[in-house]
């Protein structure tokens, strides 16, 4: 038994949605900068699909010729759409990795984005300021 018409419909067109939407869509391919940073551009998609039909009558044909010809009319069609839209861009850089958005946020979501780059700066500058008070030596005066 051959399937339905809006089987044949619904398949060839999600077939080529597969085609359009894959991994290198959402994550894109990693480009390395001259110096040795790799930037990955991620993307948000999204997608819809829709798909009708309907099977009709013939009202001036006798039902005889219509049975004749395997059954009634088919009448139907299918529509998708895609959206891609940048999030950011990954950087790796020294051991390091880093969000870098594609639109601006509010200045609060800003704020929270480098918290942890400054708390690390903080860290080290707090650790460096230890290490020379121990180098620190005060001079003794021989009495005299």
């Amino acid at each position: 038994m051959d399937p339905h018409p809006i089987e044949n419909i619904m398949t060839t067109t999600m077939e080529n949605i597969r085609d359009m939407v894959d991994v290198n869509t959402v994550i894109g391919d990693a480009i390395t900068t001259q110096d040795g940073s790799t930037i990955i551009p991620i993307s948000r998609v999204s997608f819809g699909f829709v798909a009708g039909g309907g099977e009709y009558s013939l009202a001036d044909k006798p039902k005889a010729e219509s049975q004749s010809t395997g059954g009634t009319p088919f009448a139907g069609g299918t529509g998708a759409g895609v959206t891609v839209q940048p999030v950011g861009f990954l950087v790796t850089n020294a051991g390091q990795v880093r969000l870098l958005p594609a639109q601006h946020y509010a200045p609060l979501d800003r704020i929270i984005e480098m918290l942890p780059q400054a708390m690390s700066d903080i860290k080290s500058a707090m650790c460096s300021c230890k290490e020379q008070k121990k180098d620190v030596s005060i001079p003794v005066q021989p009495e005299a």
